[in-house]
């Protein structure tokens, strides 16, 4: 019987350990997409106990909590003391079997701690105390967390609304050596069906210092906040939309229904699609002309539980995975930036599964000459970042796509603890193509296999985006 989480976890054979510590571990990490506070990178926070670095703004855990029947206080509320909050965690986290949140867990445990004692309600003093002891000395604030994890470069996620006053001030900082880089998030200026678009359109307009009345406006105010993220170093942007549009004659049809949402008057239906896809079009050209990676995740039922967003409101783990179809859309989408030579470098992730293969399928109908895989299948994503899941993800691509070209992992996450997720990626990467070479599917030619587990791990995402 193998040791809980020893030193070969998830390295089942002499081909996958070979490729993990000669190859894979030595990498730095570039976390090309997630969600932790560009404002507390700059301050370099500080942690007063372990709840508040580990639990914080943590939904993956969240989850598992309530899922064990505690009370929303023992969570989220201000009326429970962060030493209930971990004990709550506590007493979930041994019961979660199989959830990829007990391995992460005690990864970061063991990496940024050097605590290999299993969480349970009976060692839960015991690890609060030896963690609290830890976070008190000088190398465990933000920028030391980051430091420690070797992340080169990270890109957080921002709204086209945002100062970027952090981002100016991190850069502005020699004493940092990780890049922090913004990148543009508009889904506020997509969504013109959800509450809250026109007073949005009106501040995105205050941002950009142009009164917005026209979709030539948004179109020139969107233009003045990208040049300002391109001036602070942004190279790439995200759209978290419920699914991916495309509709006929959006471009046409636009600005009437732009204006008519600008008056007040319910836009909705075939509108809806026409609107998005207009915007979508704009966004993905100037990406392009940009030199700009755009992101694409699409798949999720989000807030599904009204009464806990009313009270909690979103981001706080009560989204689900959907079952949209839209592999036509997104064809369509590509095809038509593709059509006019703009198309950007595009990564395509599905929160559903079920679509890993069709978005191969996609991605590969749209190469780049002199470029790797312009179009990628991204890695696996939210639910899906289990270990069967990657193994899922990453066998898909190397079924039906060129897995050597893959951009690999990112946190998608709001906790510096987090980077141990890039390790858990690499160690069931290496685990995966051993297990091939050892079954004689590949060659044992570590040459190229060392090098395309360097360039998975490190090199494909650096070149990629530009880092």
């Amino acid at each position: 019987m193998k040791s809980f989480a020893d030193k070969d976890f998830l390295l089942h054979n002499q081909t996958a350990k070979t490729l993990y510590y000669n190859y894979a571990a030595p990498q730095s990490i570039i976390d090309y997409h997630c969600h932790v506070s560009p404002k507390e990178i700059a301050e370099n926070r500080r942690f007063d106990n372990l709840a508040q670095v580990w639990l914080g703004g943590d939904h993956y855990k969240w989850r598992l909590i309530r899922a064990n029947g505690a009370d929303e206080k023992m969570i989220t509320g201000k009326e429970s003391s962060d030493k209930e909050k971990f004990l709550a965690f506590a007493h979930a986290l041994p019961k979660a079997v199989g959830n990829p949140v007990y391995h992460w867990a005690h990864l970061e445990l063991q990496r940024y701690f050097d605590c290999h004692t299993p969480l349970t309600p009976e060692s839960a003093e015991e690890i609060w105390n030896l963690c609290n002891k830890r976070l008190a000395d000088g190398d465990m604030s933000v920028r030391g967390l980051i430091m420690q994890s070797r992340v080169e470069a990270l890109a957080t996620t921002d709204d086209p609304v945002d100062t970027l006053e952090w981002h100016k001030a991190i850069a502005e900082d020699k004493s940092f050596e990780t890049a922090v880089l913004p990148t543009m998030r508009p889904d506020k200026a997509i969504n013109i069906d959800k509450p809250g678009f026109v007073d949005y359109i009106r501040t995105l307009g205050a941002s950009a210092g142009i009164p917005i009345k026209t979709l030539d406006d948004l179109f020139a105010a969107l233009s003045s906040r990208l040049d300002l993220f391109e001036q602070m170093g942004c190279i790439s942007a995200d759209h978290g939309l419920d699914y991916i549009p495309f509709a006929e004659n959006a471009e046409t049809c636009a600005p009437a229904i732009f204006e008519k949402a600008m008056s007040g008057a319910p836009v909705q239906g075939q509108e809806t699609e026409q609107y998005k896809t207009a915007l979508l079009l704009f966004l993905g050209r100037q990406y392009a002309k940009r030199g700009w990676v755009m992101q694409h995740h699409y798949g999720a039922m989000r807030n599904i539980n009204t009464a806990m967003f009313k009270k909690l409101g979103p981001d706080t783990g009560y989204d689900a995975i959907s079952s949209y179809d839209c592999g036509g859309k997104i064809a369509a989408m590509l095809n038509a930036l593709e059509q006019t030579g703009q198309l950007p470098k595009t990564v395509l992730y599905s929160l559903n599964p079920n679509d890993d293969a069709m978005l191969v399928s996609i991605a590969g109908g749209f190469p780049g000459s002199g470029i790797a895989s312009k179009v990628q299948h991204g890695s696996a994503w939210w639910f899906n970042d289990t270990k069967p899941g990657m193994e899922t993800q990453i066998t898909n691509l190397a079924n039906r796509g060129l897995l050597s070209s893959f951009i690999g992992m990112l946190t998608d996450s709001r906790s510096f603890l987090s980077y141990t997720r890039h390790e858990y990626f690499r160690r069931i990467l290496c685990n995966l193509i051993g297990n091939w070479v050892e079954d004689g599917e590949y060659p044992n030619d570590m040459k190229t296999l060392g090098a395309m587990v360097e360039d998975i791990s490190y090199r494909n995402t650096k070149n990629y985006f530009g880092f």
